[in-house]
């Protein structure tokens, strides 16, 4: 009867250690994952605004390229008067 209580005594102190082990490192895991996400998050961040800066600039290029065209057209048209 001794070696039974022991064991279940034994048993249940090794299952409360384990769910106490497993609750800290989920803990840890959770907060790891928290500070990797919010790290990616920042970098996706900083890829927009690169890509909308992007977007701006090649807009501009072709307004500009335009311009230049139009001023072509009408530096022809006078060298031709």
């Amino acid at each position: 009867m001794g070696t039974i209580l022991a064991a279940v005594i034994s048993g249940a102190v090794t299952l409360i250690v384990c769910m106490v082990n497993n609750h800290a490192q989920a803990q840890k895991t959770r907060a790891l994952l928290d500070y990797r996400l919010s790290e990616l998050e920042k970098k996706v961040d900083k890829h927009n605004q690169v890509l909308e800066r992007t977007y701006r600039l090649e807009t501009e290029m072709e307004v500009a390229r335009e311009q230049i065209r139009v001023a072509n057209h009408r530096i022809q048209d006078l060298e031709r008067e």
